[in-house]
């Protein structure tokens, strides 16, 4: 875990000043982690002749060279052919590094357990920040956090069926100030090696507003689809006048070929109000994704009317038996019979429906204030509202936000639903690698930077879990734990970060009298405790106040877990709006 930045007065463990000239990262690389597999030999990445398999890179789409879009930062797997040197072994070494941005992103992996340790960053006007930079084993670190697991590892004795994994790992920076070089940390002893195969600054997203998200909660099964065309429904928050969608293969261990996509207003169902416009990747019609990373179609001026429909469409040219989806949609998508259907205005080819929506995360438009992201389990996906009515809290709250006057004080903020239904703060539902048909996600904690931190223009993120951890058995002081360690990563990053107490469910099954105790306590906890910027008291705008322990009626979808329609307009009329702007 990241513990931001500060001056290198104040720092601890700052790393020595190094006196050699910056160097771009490959002119120091020092360390063969790659071998092909009929020479495993060839490459000894940590130490004891273990090595990340050429031919599993290949087939992940991680080929020499390659840039790799990742947690909105942009970085390229190393140009070297297997058995070259093709990483750094972290220690103090000075990186030349250009730019300006949110965060340092690092591809990155542990050998000899996790390794963790101090580095610094200078800045063009001369001054300088710590930063602290954690590598998880390549072998044993967690596959939630990971960017790519690979099946196999080489070694001398022939290979293991044992998943290499590596990860993108980012760290804040002061907003504003140009990057000059990056001081990587000492060696961090014990035996444990930090490797560095990529370095760049996070960009940030300028001139662009979210104005629609989700989460991938899964990789499932699908289809098969083959040549077939997907057809996604998605409800824009605010407008604007262009547009460019983000493209997710998260958890995937293969790449996946987008043949073409286009955007078009929704008419009804599967028709597009005039012809759907078709959208361009680095030029072309199309792109690949290798496994693990993200595609954003490059900008189109398109008019995105804000509290509307948008039609989505994606050719996939390649059979795709699994994929990665937000599972909870609410909202009916379509798929084609064979062939390329993006462009079609009809509908008439879409034959089938669907109640997810796979690969595609994001719905940015040109100009806007920056975005709200709702970080939330099923209630802020909207599980209890009515399908297809575009009636999540999220939707509301959107409503709102265009409906009041700039003047007052709050920009129109477009707003980002990341909340998964069965998600926890510190628990995975799923395990983050392989088909799987939990679509509960990976914890809070563990999806913060994807889901929050690289968002578009995040000025905001409301905190709304909590529930699923004590009902399935968590401590009070384990989820506020969780919390607080939101609380502080927001902080970090220049986000600001409010909370939202747990709303009651007394009636549902697991909600005993017990785990009502602990709610209470995490509630208790979010209304005293200071650590976050504000608090949003969801559970006094939607408990019984006869009986506080359960939904008020009128608000219970019936389950007495979610609210219904008329509970999630309460939630949203419960903000106030001024809350959300730091």
């Amino acid at each position: 875990m990241l513990t931001g930045l500060a001056p290198v007065a104040a720092a601890e463990a700052a790393p020595r000043p190094s006196a050699a000239e910056p160097l771009p990262l490959e002119r120091l690389f020092d360390n063969r982690a790659v071998s092909d597999d009929a020479r495993p030999a060839d490459a000894d990445f940590d130490g004891s002749g273990g090595s990340l398999s050429a031919r599993d890179l290949a087939a992940a789409g991680w080929t020499p060279g390659r840039a790799l879009g990742v947690d909105g930062a942009r970085l390229a797997w190393p140009d070297r052919a297997a058995g070259e040197p093709d990483n750094v072994r972290a220690d103090g070494q000075a990186v030349r590094v250009r730019g300006r941005g949110d965060a340092l992103a690092f591809l990155v992996a542990g050998t000899g357990g996790e390794a963790t340790g101090t580095g610094s960053v200078r800045y063009r006007d001369g001054s300088r920040a710590a930063f602290r930079l954690t590598a998880p084993d390549w072998r044993g670190g967690p596959l939630a956090t990971k960017s790519v697991a690979l099946p196999h590892i080489n070694t001398p004795g022939g290979q293991l069926a044992e998943k290499a994994k590596l990860y993108v790992v980012t760290v804040p920076l002061a907003r504003g100030r140009e990057v000059a070089s990056v001081v990587l940390p000492p060696d961090p002893g014990a035996g444990a090696d930090l490797h560095v195969f990529a370095l760049s600054v996070r960009g940030e997203a300028k001139g662009w507003t979210g104005s629609w998200s989700a989460s991938t909660a899964g990789y499932t099964a699908v289809g098969p689809w083959e040549d077939r065309t997907v057809r996604l429904v998605v409800h824009t928050r605010t407008g604007g006048p262009r547009v460019r969608i983000r493209l997710d293969n998260t958890f995937a261990g293969t790449p996946v070929r987008i043949g073409s996509a286009t955007v078009a207003v929704q008419e009804a169902g599967a028709g597009a109000r005039g012809a759907p416009v078709a959208l361009r990747f680095g030029g072309a019609s199309g792109t690949e994704i290798p496994a693990g990373a993200q595609a954003f179609s490059d900008p189109l001026r398109f008019a995105v009317p804000p509290d509307a429909n948008l039609l989505v469409s994606f050719h996939l040219p390649g059979k795709v038996a699994s994929t990665p989806v937000h599972s909870a949609a609410l909202q009916t998508s379509y798929v084609s019979g064979p062939g390329d259907h993006a462009a079609d205005g009809s509908g008439a080819a879409y034959t089938s429906t669907l109640k997810t929506w796979p690969l595609l995360t994001g719905v940015d438009v040109g100009g806007g204030a920056g975005s709200v992201v709702l970080l939330g389990d099923s209630i802020t996906d909207g599980v209890g509202s009515t399908p297809d009515t575009n009636r999540r809290w999220p939707d509301e709250l959107a409503r709102r936000l265009l409906a009041q006057d700039p003047d007052d004080g709050v920009p129109r903020y477009g707003v980002l639903n990341q909340g998964i239904s069965a998600n926890r703060v510190v628990a995975d539902r799923y395990p983050g690698d392989g088909v799987s048909t939990d679509t509960g996600g990976v914890s809070a904690l563990h999806r913060l930077d994807r889901d929050v931190f690289a968002q578009t223009s995040v000025r905001t993120v409301v905190v709304f879990e909590g529930v699923n951890d004590v009902r399935w058995g968590a401590s009070a002081e384990e989820v506020v734990a969780g919390l607080r360690e939101i609380a502080l990563r927001g902080r970090e990053r220049g986000v600001r970060v409010v909370a939202a107490t747990v709303v009651p469910c007394e009636g549902e099954a697991r909600c005993t009298s017990a785990v009502d105790a602990e709610r209470v306590k995490v509630n208790s906890y979010l209304r005293g405790s200071g650590d976050f910027d504000a608090v949003l008291d969801f559970d006094a705008a939607l408990r019984d106040p006869e009986r506080p322990a359960r939904l008020l009626p009128a608000y219970d979808s019936g389950d007495h877990l979610h609210p219904g329609d008329a509970g999630l307009a309460a939630l949203a009329r419960s903000v106030e709006l001024g809350e959300l702007v730091g």
